[in-house]
Parts: C-alpha cells; structure tokens; sequence
C-alpha cells in the first residue's frame, strides 16, 4: 500500500513542480526551490523592513565596504514570489554604488526573474521598495 501512496505523492509533487514551472518559468522556479542570501545580517549598514498591501512583509539587509553593497540578504514571510523577488533583489545589490542601487526597480526584478503572473509583480515591487528603504537607512545613519 505504500509503494502506491509514495507513487501518487511523488507524481503530485511533480504535477505541482512542472505547473509552477509553466506559470513561473525556470528562473523563477529554480530560484523558488534554492532561495540565494536567505538570510538576517548582524549589524547591517543599511536595513528596511516593508509590508506590502497584501500583507508579506520583507526584510533587506546589507553591509557596505569602501561605498559599495558587500554583503547582502533578505527575510521574508511572503509567498513563493516574494521569496523569489527578495532574492533577486539582494543578489542585484552585490557590489553596486548607492546610485546603482537606486536604479533597481521592480521592472529590473521583473527582468531577472523573466517575469511574473500579473497577480503576484507587486512582489518585485516590495522587493526594490524595501532595497530602496535599506538604502536610505543607511544614508541616514551615515548622516548622523
């Protein structure tokens, strides 16, 4: 009987991967499956955390070296896209100048990523909203 259940599971999960592939695409999927810089970082340099009109809330963490991003991370409690987003949006931010780092744009994520189903591109949106955030923290405590 188990042999059976093993089988139906194992052909789901595969269902459900191969329909996440169609609707998301490759990028997306693999990105989904091996999250990149998932992850908090002690004492950051710059730090936001955002809650989107859904309701996901993601945090982006990074730490600078001579001006330019040399660590980054990020946390969410979103779904798969926001996951996917943040992850992309941290990975962008490696060794960018705070003017690069202010042209990462959803439209940037979206690029990456290949796209996203209309319902879920807000997801790239909180993404660079919150980067952008992290970046102006840490401006601001440069300032002070």
């Amino acid at each position: 009987m188990s042999g059976k259940l093993d089988d139906f599971l194992t052909n789901l999960q595969n269902e459900i991967f191969d329909d996440t592939i169609k609707t998301y695409g490759e990028t997306a999927y693999e990105r989904w499956r091996n999250p990149l810089y998932m992850k908090s970082i002690h004492n950051p340099d710059g730090y936001a955390r955002v809650t989107g009109p859904c309701g996901d809330t993601m945090e982006i963490f990074l730490k600078f070296n001579e001006g330019r991003v040399s660590d980054a991370s990020f946390q969410t409690d979103g779904c798969g896209p926001s996951q996917i987003c943040g992850s992309f949006a941290a990975e962008l931010a490696f060794g960018k100048n705070i003017d690069e780092l202010k042209e990462i744009t959803n439209q940037t994520i979206l690029n990456i990523v290949g796209g996203l189903p209309e319902e879920n591109q807000h997801c790239a949106l909180l993404a660079a909203n919150t980067l952008h955030d992290a970046v102006d923290n840490y401006l601001k405590k440069r300032l002070s």
